[in-house]
């Protein structure tokens, strides 16, 4: 029996499967952002976002496609998919990427997977007390669409916190420092789930206990003996 009184949560690979999140929503946007931003560029919103975005390009270091102030809409698409084709976690990529999941959750388009064990288990551990929060580099706009439209029904009231690339980085130390901090627990009371054994390696140095999700479909991590590894929420005794 593990005395903790957090459990902080990864999406892709621990909560919903990979396929899910690269073969429905990823697409889903990429093949709607053209369309949408068109349709929506006037907006206030999206316009703070491709303002984000164009200051990122500024600052990347990489070899990018173009952007012609001239054509900032078209300059704006073209890095977009750029930044998808190369799995960025880019803040602004994922603002936009939330905003257009938006339409397609309320629409009935999207609908989340859930592992089978994900909200029994969110349920036992809010009746024990145990505070859960979830951090992923998608927006937390897009962190509530997704747990507020999944096969298990809306599941965000099981939720108390939400954290994204806006915290820090997944796998820099500093980030599940400050949220243990937003949180107000010690982080040797948080338990930590990820897929991915670079994150989990920033929240044990940060102080926080860790278990690595191995589901159906996650690719092979380095050194993953040197983690409490589970297959199921199921498995964890707490």
């Amino acid at each position: 029996m593990i005395d903790i009184s957090a459990i902080l949560l990864d999406i892709e690979g621990t909560t919903t499967p990979i396929d899910f999140v690269y073969h429905t929503l990823f697409p889903y946007a990429r093949n709607n952002f053209p369309e949408w931003l068109r349709s929506n560029f006037e907006n206030p919103e999206i316009q703070a976002d491709l303002s984000s975005l164009r200051e990122e390009h500024r600052s990347d270091t990489d070899q990018l496609p173009q952007w012609d102030e001239s054509k900032p809409l078209d300059s704006a698409i073209s890095y977009l998919l750029w930044l998808m084709d190369r799995d960025r976690k880019s803040t602004a990529l994922k603002s936009l990427q939330g905003r257009i999941w938006e339409e397609g959750y309320r629409s009935g388009e999207l609908l989340s997977e859930m592992y089978s064990d994900v909200q029994p288990a969110l349920e036992r551990w809010k009746k024990l007390g145990i505070r859960i929060g979830i951090y992923s580099s998608g927006s937390v706009q897009a962190q509530k669409l997704l747990f507020g439209h999944t096969n298990a029904g809306d599941l965000t009231s099981f939720i108390e916190a939400w954290f994204d690339t806006r915290i820090g980085a997944k796998r820099e130390v500093g980030s599940y420092r400050r949220i243990a901090e937003s949180l107000g627990i010690d982080p040797a009371a948080i338990l930590f789930i990820s897929d991915v054994t670079a994150e989990l390696d920033a929240a044990q140095q940060a102080g926080m206990m860790t278990a690595l999700s191995i589901r159906p479909g996650n690719p092979p991590q380095p050194d993953a003996g040197r983690f409490e590894v589970i297959k199921s929420f199921e498995e964890l005794e707490v």
